[in-house]
């Protein structure tokens, strides 16, 4: 059956457009495939399980109608929603993966990530990154007050696009020692990862022959798939109208 990986949506009540595109992709495309992966940054922002927002109701809601028509699906976190947590899990009948999962694809092992985590010369976002994704601060953050993690998202996000509009293209784009380095420990041919926004297959030269990397777009102008079916993998994308 036919398996599809999506990233970077980041839906937010400010575009409801991306929203609308990905009810429509799950009713639609997801429909009737064997299982969906979602790697990471499905939401703009995502301060906690017990977030009230529609937005968040109607995704989950969404999801839940897919996992009970037969679809499974696995869900990883991304650099902004790495609080989705258990609750979410049950809610929409997902599995959540680590920050690096294998899977096997028609019996070849294929390796997904977020992809953040690859993006080893932008030291200052990996240093934010251990931080954050420390499990003490991540209790911690899980228990503040609903108002406070509002506050700390908004924050976040706005100095996130600070500090982006001041870096070089080059070191927000994954280091390529990185992807050989994790490609050869688990021992796979592909790795599937999103976070860069940069939609493209890579060859990668690995210890073992030759590899190769697969990279979601963002949504936004367009949606992005890979879409995976008898052995091959197929990277698509269609418009998204306002």
């Amino acid at each position: 059956m036919t398996t599809l990986f999506i990233a970077d949506l980041h839906l937010s009540p400010g575009r409801p457009e991306v929203t609308e595109a990905f009810i429509a992709f799950l009713q639609q495309r997801a429909a009737g495939a064997g299982a969906l992966y979602i790697l990471g940054d499905l939401f703009e922002a995502w301060i906690g399980d017990d977030d009230p927002s529609a937005l968040a109701s109607r995704v989950t809601a969404a999801l839940r109608e897919l996992t009970e028509a037969g679809t499974q699906l696995a869900f990883q976190h991304g650099n902004r929603d790495f609080l989705v947590g258990k609750r979410f899990a049950e809610a929409t009948g997902a599995t959540l993966l680590g920050d690096e999962a294998v899977v096997q694809l028609d019996g070849r092992p294929v390796l997904l990530m977020h992809g953040d985590s690859l993006c080893l010369d932008d030291v200052a976002y990996q240093r934010f990154r251990r931080k954050v994704r420390n499990p003490a601060i991540k209790w911690l953050l899980a228990h503040l007050p609903l108002s406070k993690r509002l506050q700390i998202a908004a924050r976040w996000r706005a100095g996130s696009k600070a500090a982006n509009r001041n870096k070089p293209e080059s070191i927000m784009d994954v280091t390529p020692q990185e992807v050989v380095r994790l490609m050869d420990r688990y021992r796979v041919q592909t790795l599937i990862h999103g976070h860069t926004h940069r939609p493209a297959t890579h060859r990668v030269k690995l210890s073992a022959g030759a590899g190769e990397r697969w990279v979601l777009g963002d949504w936004g102008p367009e949606a992005w798939a890979i879409v995976a079916s008898q052995g091959k993998l197929d990277l698509q994308h269609w418009p998204i109208h306002s």
